[in-house]
């Protein structure tokens, strides 16, 4: 996973060095350099296994120090979350983090709940690599071990997302509509509508309502929890910005969009694309797919205001990739 890693990123990482070590290659095992989150510049270049050092440690001194649950969850984001742009890592980068993360804490009884946090990054980076199948193995075991250890209900729920996700990426809506509906319902009940939670489960499963084409399902629930996501996330958090793709491409999809409908969503979408542009980069995943939606949403609102139905399917044949 180092070595595709490393491979993927080889051109954009020429020339550069390790912000963590200092090096080109890595003392020890030779691997190059990657860049798989939001820098931009010459920041953000690194090894993954001095990436994967440094969240080790971090984490150990704060397991050691009996810290605060605050203080180990923000070490433990270290091994998905760049230290210097605070973003999430994606792609091939995440998914050698998380085997490396994996590789760490596999060893621990299975009661300790780091080595079920490592087993669901190691989901997380493997569907982030395109690897859903693999992904899929790793999500069953993880929501097994966590039912079997009876860990708390808001730790299930997360796990039926996760698994959820996985679902999804593989084509298989109606199982994830019916895994996200409940995970949404359950946070819903025990975190209210507030929480962040519960406005990632409430996207999730707008999402499946979309790909099931219950359009008028998504739009009410967008409609209702997006004010929420803008209030307490922020118009500029990664979620919200997905959020409002997805309305974008829920109203695209819809026959019973008006005209006005579309101009309103392409408009949103433009300043939505510059926003998450400036945020995350022009190369990461998150932008691509509103730079996809923004050129399906144009051309859907040309095809209507010139009321060429071929046109519209063809946006809309375009749109899915989003």
């Amino acid at each position: 996973a180092v070595t595709v890693a490393a491979e993927a990123c080889a051109e954009d990482t020429k020339g550069q060095t390790c912000f963590i070590c200092t090096q080109a290659l890595h003392w020890k095992t030779k691997e190059g350099l990657v860049r798989g989150c939001a820098c931009r510049g010459t920041a953000g270049f690194a090894h993954v296994s001095c990436l994967a050092e440094q969240a080790k440690i971090l984490f150990a001194e704060a397991e050691e120090n009996n810290l605060a649950n605050e203080v180990l969850a923000d070490r433990w984001a270290r091994w998905e979350t760049c230290s210097l742009c605070e973003q999430r890592y994606h792609g091939v980068v995440l998914c050698a983090l998380g085997w490396a993360c994996w590789k760490t804490y596999a060893g621990r009884p299975e009661t300790d709940p780091l080595r079920r946090c490592a087993m669901s990054l190691l989901g997380n980076g493997l569907g982030a690599a395109s690897r859903h199948e693999d992904a899929l193995s790793a999500r069953k075991a993880e929501l097994a071990m966590t039912r079997r250890l009876c860990t708390s209900e808001s730790s299930i729920l997360m796990t039926q997302g996760n698994l959820a996700n996985t679902y999804s990426m593989l084509g298989r809506f109606e199982e994830a509509m019916l895994l996200r509906r409940d995970v949404y319902s359950g946070f819903l009940r025990i975190n209210g509508e507030q929480h962040e939670k519960t406005v990632l489960t409430a996207n999730n499963y707008a999402a499946s309502l979309y790909h099931l084409q219950r359009f008028e399902e998504a739009k009410a629930l967008l409609r209702k929890v997006m004010p929420v996501a803008r209030r307490v996330l922020g118009e500029n958090h990664t979620l919200t910005l997905d959020m409002i793709c997805l309305k974008a491409v829920v109203l695209a999809s819809d026959d019973g969009s008006t005209v006005d409908d579309l101009r309103e969503a392409v408009t949103t979408l433009e300043d939505t694309e510059r926003i998450t542009r400036r945020v995350l980069g022009g190369a990461h995943p998150t932008t691509v797919k509103m730079e996809r939606a923004l050129q399906a949403m144009r051309a859907t609102l040309a095809a209507r205001e010139g009321d060429d139905v071929s046109a519209v399917r063809a946006a809309l044949d375009a749109m899915k990739a989003t």
